[in-house]
C-alpha cells in the first residue's frame, strides 16, 4: 500500500476504505455537508482556510485526498473515482451534499451531479470544466503556450523540482503574472501539496466516464461557476460557454487571483459560495461569516 511524502502533516479524521485503498478524510464543522474536491495540483489541504469559515456559517465540511495525492494509501490498480468519491459521502453521511470542485475536482464534481442527481444539493465549479468541452473552442495566449513549453522542457528532462515550481506559478500566481505573485503560506502549502503529487507512485488506470458536455441541461441543481481573473484564457472564454448551457448556472469572476483561489483568496472565495448557498437556501444568514 503506497503511502507518499506528506504523510508527516496532521492525520485525517478518518480513513475510508474504497476497494484496497484508504482515502484519507477530514471533517469541520456540523450541518449541511458541503463536499470539496482538490486540484490535480493539490491535495485536501487546499481548503483549510475556506472550511473554518463555512463551518462557521454552519456547513459541515468534508474534503478527501484523491488516490495519487495527500496521504491517501493505495496499490496501483484500475479504480473509479466517482466510487471512492461516493465512498466518502457513504462514510461521512454526506448524501445530499453541496458540492464544491476545483479544476479536476470540479469535473468530478459535475460527473456526480450528473450521474447521481439526488445526492447533489448545488454545485461550485472553480476554475473547472466539463469532460468533452469542446477542443476548437479553446484559446490560448503567448504567455500561456511559453509556459506550458518550459513545463514540457523540465518534465522531459526528468527535473520534478522546477516542473513543480513551473506549474505552481502557472496555477497559483497565474501564467501572465510575475512569479511569486502569491508568496507566504499559500505558495508554500501549494508547492508542498504539488510536489507529493509528482513523486506519487501511479494510482492506475481511473474508470472512464460519460462526457457531461453534452449533458448539461440536465444538471438541474443551482450551480455556481468561479474563474479568477488571471486564470488561462481559454478556460475563462469555455467557462462562459458551460454557464450558458446549465440551466440554474451563476457566473461569477474573482479578482487578483489565478486557478486557486482558495489558496490566495480564501476569505472571497468562502464569501461567494455562502452568498450563493444563501440565496439558494442552503444556509442562513447569521452574520458569522466574518471571520478573521
Amino acid at each position: 500500500m503506497s503511502t507518499h511524502p506528506g504523510s508527516g502533516n496532521r492525520g485525517p479524521d478518518q480513513w475510508v476504505r474504497s476497494g484496497t485503498a484508504e482515502l484519507a478524510v477530514s471533517v469541520q464543522g456540523a450541518g449541511t455537508p458541503i463536499l470539496a474536491l482538490h486540484a490535480g495540483v493539490c491535495d485536501r489541504r487546499s481548503w483549510q482556510w475556506c472550511a473554518p469559515r463555512w463551518a462557521a456559517a454552519g456547513l459541515r465540511t468534508i474534503t478527501y485526498d484523491r488516490r495519487g495525492f495527500g496521504q491517501t494509501r493505495y496499490e496501483a490498480q484500475p479504480h473509479n473515482s466517482l466510487g471512492d468519491l461516493r465512498a466518502v459521502t457513504a462514510a461521512t453521511d454526506a448524501r445530499p451534499a453541496v458540492v464544491v470542485g476545483n479544476s479536476m475536482g470540479g469535473s468530478l464534481a459535475l460527473d456526480l451531479a450528473l450521474a447521481h442527481p439526488d445526492e447533489v444539493l448545488a454545485l461550485v465549479l472553480v476554475g473547472s470544466l466539463p469532460s468533452g468541452a469542446p477542443d476548437e473552442a479553446w484559446t490560448q495566449s503567448a504567455d500561456e503556450a511559453a509556459a506550458e513549453a518550459e513545463m514540457e522542457a523540465a518534465t522531459q528532462a526528468g527535473d520534478l523540482e522546477r516542473v513543480n515550481r513551473l506549474e505552481v506559478h502557472y496555477w497559483l500566481d497565474g501564467p501572465a503574472q510575475p512569479d511569486g505573485r502569491v508568496a507566504g503560506a499559500p505558495r508554500d502549502l501549494m508547492l508542498e501539496m504539488n510536489r507529493t503529487a509528482l513523486a506519487a507512485p501511479s494510482p492506475g488506470q481511473d474508470a472512464d466516464r460519460p462526457a457531461a458536455w453534452p449533458r448539461l441541461g440536465e444538471v438541474a441543481v443551482p450551480t455556481l461557476l468561479v474563474v479568477g481573473e488571471h486564470d488561462e484564457t481559454g478556460l475563462s472564454a469555455l467557462t462562459e460557454m458551460t454557464c450558458a448551457r446549465l440551466p440554474a448556472a451563476t457566473l461569477r469572476r474573482l479578482a487578483g487571483t489565478a486557478h486557486c483561489p482558495m489558496l490566495d483568496r480564501p476569505e472571497a472565495l468562502s464569501a461567494l459560495v455562502l452568498d450563493f448557498l444563501e440565496a439558494a437556501g442552503l444556509v442562513a444568514s447569521d452574520g458569522s461569516r466574518g471571520l478573521p
